[in-house]
């Protein structure tokens, strides 16, 4: 929930004035409904939540293949198979080792012996059953042949091993793969620029050789066991990440080896972690990437095609706000978080407005209260619209101050050549009065405005100057 206003700040309220009408209108209550451009949930996502998060409500299908799975499991693990058939001069006593060891394994911290009866065995075995259309036997063996790989490519270990030393991960600085806040449903954000890949000294160090190649992929796995761990593999649980790829600056398909890590990854996602990404975002995409996601998709499975959403450079913001709270998008990509705020958090929530077109917007904050910061985040999705920030006194003696004046559709395009931006600015209060952020939208269409704001005791400069 958002924070609480402190005494002498009174709740935000928004007036709206029409097609520069002198007329302004009643009050407005900031928690304005969302756009339907922002609905998140579609009937794929339903399936999900219904199959994730509360098998009771499955259909009776899907339970009794469920059970039969749970069945082929069990009886492959007392009988010692679940793996692969143990040869036949395998001793009584080797035999009965090896079972023991098999009633004990886990699949992503979860037990996979279903007589076990822990709460999570189900929610894995259905990621299985899902990525194969609750098929039981398809799903089996998918299942036996993840837990072959985990093996084979030692997973068990991974999580503390030391790799790709050319990129500061300790210091938090690795903009390659890593994770940043959570999305609407709580799901961790794994973001993946390739960016870096521009970089010629930093290609020789993941591409210079077969063995570097394959430390960068036991990288990339080595970050999405990292995010499983986040996960929550049970009723009203999040057992799934969602991905957000950035293409912006990405060397192209000149660069052969980046585009067979990518197709490498996927194919390993594919096979051994079904239904554990919920969807591929990919954003800033340029046209050559369409044509080669056409061509890889011959690799892909029909659930794994259906898991990607595209976005051009233009509408990256309205793309991710599909899914991602704007408190937590960060300032590049339109939204408002912003690394190591000092301000706001994620739990102070940005209320929705939308701009009519032709129409001019009020965003006033109140404050009755003297000797206080006042602090706001707002941006506007796509922009071209012109802003101004200014402090209004109560008393009509005193004199506005004007804090900011923008024509945003001419100035901040010429400067950052993208759609995406957010502004942050505050103002000590000295007298009662009120912030008021202006907002025209001088086209047609609509646009979807996006604010916080917070109020900070501050005891000024010159007093502790005095002390």
């Amino acid at each position: 929930m958002a924070a609480e206003a402190p005494p002498g700040v009174e709740r935000q309220r928004v007036s709206v004035v029409e097609d520069d009408s002198s007329v302004e209108n009643s009050s407005v209550e900031s928690e304005e409904e969302e756009d339907d451009d922002f609905e998140f949930i579609n009937q794929g996502d339903d399936e999900e939540l219904n199959t994730n998060h509360c098998i009771d409500q499955m259909s009776r299908k899907k339970k009794k293949a469920l059970l039969e799975f749970r069945c082929r499991v069990e009886d492959s693990i007392l009988g010692n198979y679940l793996i692969e058939k143990p040869p036949k001069s395998l001793s009584q006593e080797e035999s009965i080792k090896q079972r023991a060891i098999l009633k004990e394994t886990t699949l992503w911290g979860i037990p996979l012996l279903p007589s076990k009866s822990h709460e999570g065995t189900d929610f894995v075995l259905l990621k299985f059953l899902k990525a194969k259309d609750f098929k039981v036997n398809e799903a089996f063996n998918m299942l036996r042949r993840t837990l072959k790989w985990r093996i084979e490519y030692k997973t068990n270990q991974i999580i503390d091993e030391k790799l790709c030393p050319f990129v500061d991960i300790e210091n938090g600085n690795n903009k390659v793969f890593y994770y940043n806040s959570v999305d609407k449903q709580g799901r961790p954000l794994c973001y993946h620029s390739y960016e870096a890949f521009k970089d010629e000294k930093f290609c020789r160090d993941v591409f210079g050789s077969q063995e570097k190649f394959n430390d960068l992929l036991r990288w990339r796995i080595q970050v999405l066991e990292k995010g499983i761990e986040k996960l929550s593999f049970k009723n009203g649980g999040v057992s799934s990440i969602l991905q957000i790829i950035d293409l912006k600056n990405s060397p192209g398909p000149a660069m052969k080896e980046l585009g067979m890590f990518t197709k490498k990854a996927l194919l390993l996602l594919q096979d051994n972690y079904p239904e554990l990404i919920h969807k591929n975002i990919i954003i800033n995409v340029p046209f050559w990437y369409y044509v080669v996601h056409i061509l890889r998709s011959r690799f892909l499975t029909l659930k794994t095609k259906q898991k990607f959403v595209f976005a051009r450079s233009s509408e990256v913001t309205k793309t991710l706000l599909k899914f991602i709270a704007a408190e937590n998008i960060p300032v590049e990509y339109g939204g408002l978080k912003r690394e190591n705020d000092k301000d706001f958090s994620s739990l102070d929530e940005a209320a929705v407005l939308k701009i009519k077109g032709n129409t001019t917007v009020y965003v006033k904050f109140p404050v009755s209260e003297v000797g206080l910061t006042m602090v706001w985040d707002f941006t506007v999705v796509g922009w071209d619209v012109s802003y101004k920030e200014e402090f209004i006194p109560d008393d009509e003696g005193s004199y506005k101050i004007l804090l900011q004046n923008q024509n945003h559709h001419k100035k901040r395009f010429e400067d950052h050549h993208i759609h995406n931006y957010s502004v942050r600015n505050s103002f000590y209060i000295n007298e009662p009065g009120k912030i008021c952020i202006t907002i025209h939208n001088p086209h047609y269409k609509k646009k979807t405005l996006l604010y916080r704001s917070k109020a900070n005791p501050t005891i000024p400069m010159y007093i502790l100057f005095k002390k």
